[in-house]
C-alpha cells in the first residue's frame, strides 16, 4: 500500500519524475567524486519508479529493486515536496509517506520484500514464458520451495544485518529488538502486548515466509508436481532424451474422460512405434519445445499415424494455455469493472468481459447480424 501511494506521489507529474531524475544524477555525482562508485560503461544507467502490474510479480520485484537503490533520492524528493507551498494540497500524503519511508517497518518490509520477490523471481519468469521450460519449471519449483525453508531456519540474522547497514547509511533509527514494539501510525490501544523481536522476526520475516511456502506447495503440491513430471516426457530436446513412455501413460490417467481404459493399451503400443520413428527421421531432429514438435507432426501426417499420442499432446498444449487465460481474465476485469460499472450484475459483467477478452473475435462481427440475433430473441413492436 506504502509503494503505491509512493508511486502516485512522485509519479503524478513530468516535473516530479524530472525532480526524481535530477536528486538521482546529484547522488550519483557525490558517490562518485568520494569513489563509493565506479564509472564504466553499462553503470549508473538511469532509473525511474515503474508501476507494477497486478499479474506480473516480476515488476513488483523491479519497482522495489529500484526503490531501494534510489532510496536518498526519493527521500529527497519527497522532503522537497513536503516544504514546497505549491504542493500543499498533497501535504497530508507527502508528509505521511516521508514518515513512512523514515521507518524501520519500512525498510524491513522493502527488503523483505526484495529477498522473496528476488529468489522467485526466475521461477515467475520462467512460468510467464509462452514457450514453457517445463523441466526447468519443476527444478526451480523445488528450488525456491528449498530457498524459503532456509530463510526461516537461517535466514533471520544474515537479512537483520543487511537491513542494519542501510538504516545506518540512510540515517534510519533502529529500534531495539528486546524493546516493547510501538506500532507506526497506529494507536498503541490496539497493538499487542509483544516486542520487536516478536514483531518483525515472528510476526513479519518469518510470518511471510510461511505464507510463501504454504502457497508454493498448494499450487506445486505432489499431484500437479509428478503432471509436470509427466509433462516434460514429451520434451524433443536432444533427440528426446526426456522420453519415459511410463510417464506419458501415468499423464494419460490423469485426463480418464479423454483417454479411457482401452485407449490406454493401444497408447502404450503407439508410444513405442511413435519413439522409434521420430529418433530415426531426420525432420524431427532439432525439435525444442512442444510446440515444434506438434506442427512437425501435423507437417510429416503422424498425428493421424499417432492419433493416441498426438490426443495426449494437445492435452499437454492446452494446460499452460488455459492457465494463461485465467490470469488474462484477471488483469482485463481491471480494465471492465470500473467505478461506473461497480453496480454491474454477475450476468452482465460476464458479457462484458467475454467481449473485452474476445474483442479480436467480435470486431469481425457485422452489426447488422447483432441486430437481426437481438431482434429474434423475442417479438417487439415496430418503430412507428
Amino acid at each position: 500500500d506504502q509503494v503505491s501511494l509512493l508511486l502516485n506521489i512522485v509519479g503524478v507529474s513530468c516535473k516530479r519524475h524530472g525532480m526524481l531524475r535530477n536528486a538521482r544524477l546529484e547522488q550519483i555525482t557525490k558517490a562518485l567524486d568520494c569513489g563509493e562508485l565506479e564509472s564504466g560503461s553499462g553503470l549508473n544507467q538511469e532509473m525511474g519508479l515503474p508501476r507494477p502490474g497486478d499479474t506480473r510479480w516480476g515488476s513488483h520485484y523491479k519497482t522495489i529493486c529500484n526503490i531501494i537503490a534510489m532510496y536518498p533520492s526519493i527521500h529527497e524528493v519527497l522532503v522537497n515536496l513536503g516544504d514546497d507551498p505549491s504542493h500543499k494540497a498533497d501535504w497530508t500524503k507527502i508528509h505521511f509517506m516521508v514518515g513512512a519511508l523514515e521507518s524501520f517497518e519500512f525498510v524491513v518490509a522493502a527488503h523483505l520484500m526484495f529477498l522473496i520477490l528476488g529468489y522467485t523471481n526466475e521461477l515467475s519468469e520462467c512460468l510467464q514464458r509462452r514457450e514453457q521450460d517445463i523441466l526447468n519449471a519443476i527444478s526451480l519449483v523445488n528450488v525456491a520451495k528449498n530457498r524459503m525453508q532456509q530463510l526461516r531456519t537461517n535466514g533471520w540474522e544474515q537479512f537483520l544485518e543487511r537491513v542494519t547497514l542501510f538504516c545506518n547509511k540512510h540515517g534510519v533509527q533502529i529500534p531495539v529488538m528486546e524493546d516493547n514494539y510501538v506500532p507506526y501510525v497506529k494507536s498503541a490501544r490496539y497493538a499487542r502486548n509483544q516486542t520487536n523481536d516478536d514483531h518483525f522476526r515472528r510476526e513479519i520475516y518469518i510470518g511471510v515466509i510461511d505464507q510463501i511456502s504454504q502457497e508454493l506447495d498448494y499450487r506445486f503440491d505432489e499431484i500437479n508436481m509428478e503432471l509436470l513430471s509427466c509433462m516434460s516426457a514429451f520434451n524433443p530436446s536432444n533427440s528426446f532424451a526426456s522420453f519415459d513412455a511410463q510417464k506419458l501413460l501415468r499423464l494419460a490417467e490423469f485426463y480418464p474422460n479423454d483417454i479411457k481404459g482401452h485407449d490406454l493399451m493401444k497408447l502404450e503400443l503407439q508410444l513405442d512405434n511413435y519413439i522409434d520413428d521420430v529418433r530415426q527421421n531426420d525432420s524431427f531432429k532439432g525439435l525444442v519445445n512442444l510446440v515444434d514438435l506438434s506442427v512437425k507432426l501435423v507437417q510429416t501426417n503422424r498425428h493421424t499415424l499417432y492419433d493416441m499420442v498426438y490426443l495426449l499432446l494437445k492435452l499437454v498444449l492446452l494446460l499452460p494455455v488455459a492457465t494463461a487465460s485465467v490470469e488474462r481474465v484477471f488483469s482485463a476485469m481491471a480494465s471492465v469493472k470500473t467505478k461506473k460499472r461497480n453496480k454491474l450484475g454477475d450476468a452482465l459483467l460476464d458479457d462484458c468481459l467475454v467481449t473485452f477478452i474476445e474483442r479480436d473475435i467480435f470486431f469481425d462481427v457485422d452489426e447488422n447480424d447483432i441486430i437481426k440475433t437481438f431482434m429474434s430473441i423475442r417479438n417487439r413492436r415496430p418503430d412507428k
